[in-house]
């Protein structure tokens, strides 16, 4: 028998859900099938050059269309992971058994419940990590070829999650969750549900501050009838723009018009002296992961603190 072969609850856990596991294997066969597809079709069609060093995929390429679309799933997918690890952790592994009692078969054969619920997290924790960081190297894939481009910004929705680290952390964070509420709940379907809105919700709150961990940086400028508007740098993103009067107050918008008369390109109750932008440059990109990684893994930790006080609880 080999060293590294699985025993106990650990071997019981890979044969009650061999399914799910090779479904996921599956699953990222699939996703490397597709993207690596795309990529070498699309590599078979030389782009075209337009002007100032400008190059364009060639009228004929429909690999490269097929292939930001299967990257705008693909992070999407990627996002909505988490929660289905989360789900599958509360229901299937950890609901189900206490719900029909077969939870306690296991304790019956010298395993003490903490063994148990470690072992199950463990064995299921490990794949599921694994096929994410598979997931992401295959992502990364495509994500040299369509970077950049409209809704694939590195600071968008799936792109960001899934070309950094915080996704792992949200894989633990949905694990813990899961523990947890599985245990509460002890309804398979109902503990599933709660997770994922659970997980859902710390994804959905924390996408939303995010950006306001970092302070931003800001650009000044002019405003007069025959100015621009502020140009941040390349590859940044734009958190607002507006005005400044003569007190120093912001004002929201753009009041003046470069080929408007003066007179009216301006409002005449205000002195406007200059203009401002506020953005986040790309080297904000790793310091903001690591941040939010540090709050999801803390978070986490406070869950699964949790899922083993609530299981020494109810089985000292």
């Amino acid at each position: 028998m080999s060293a590294v072969a699985l025993k106990g609850t650990p071997w019981v856990t890979v044969r009650q859900h061999r399914r799910a596991l090779w479904a996921t294997g599956a699953a990222v066969a699939l996703s490397l099938a597709v993207i690596a597809g795309l990529r070498l079709w699309d590599a078979a069609y030389p782009d075209r050059y337009v002007e100032n060093g400008l190059w364009v995929p060639a009228d004929d390429n429909h690999a490269y269309g097929m292939l930001r679309v299967a990257m705008e799933y693909a992070g999407v997918g990627m996002v909505l992971l988490p929660l289905v690890v989360g789900a599958f952790v509360a229901g299937p592994l950890i609901a189900r058994e206490l719900e029909s009692g077969t939870y306690r078969l296991a304790l019956t054969q010298s395993v003490s419940p903490a063994h148990w619920l470690r072992a199950k997290l463990l064995t299921l924790t490990v794949p599921a990590l694994a096929a994410m960081l598979a997931l992401m190297a295959i992502h990364r894939i495509g994500w040299g070829r369509v970077s950049g481009t409209w809704q694939l910004h590195w600071s968008d929705r799936g792109p960001y999650e899934a070309t950094g680290i915080v996704l792992v952390a949200y894989v633990l964070l949905a694990v813990a969750v899961g523990a947890l509420l599985g245990q509460l709940i002890r309804r398979t379907v109902v503990a599933m549900a709660a997770t994922g809105l659970v997980t859902g919700l710390v994804l959905a709150v924390l996408g939303a501050l995010r950006w306001d961990f970092l302070p931003v940086e800001t650009m000044t400028g002019p405003a007069r009838s025959d100015s621009d508007m502020l140009v941040t740098p390349e590859d940044s993103l734009n958190m607002g723009y507006g005005l400044v009067d003569a007190s120093g107050a912001r004002l929201p918008g753009w009041f003046c018009e470069p080929d408007a008369v003066p007179a009216a390109a301006c409002r005449s109750d205000i002195q406007v002296t200059g203009q401002y932008a506020d953005y986040h440059p790309a080297a904000h990109f790793w310091p903001t992961q690591l941040i939010e990684t540090g709050i999801v893994l803390a978070l986490a930790a406070l869950a699964l603190f949790a899922a083993f006080r609530v299981l020494r609880a109810r089985h000292p």
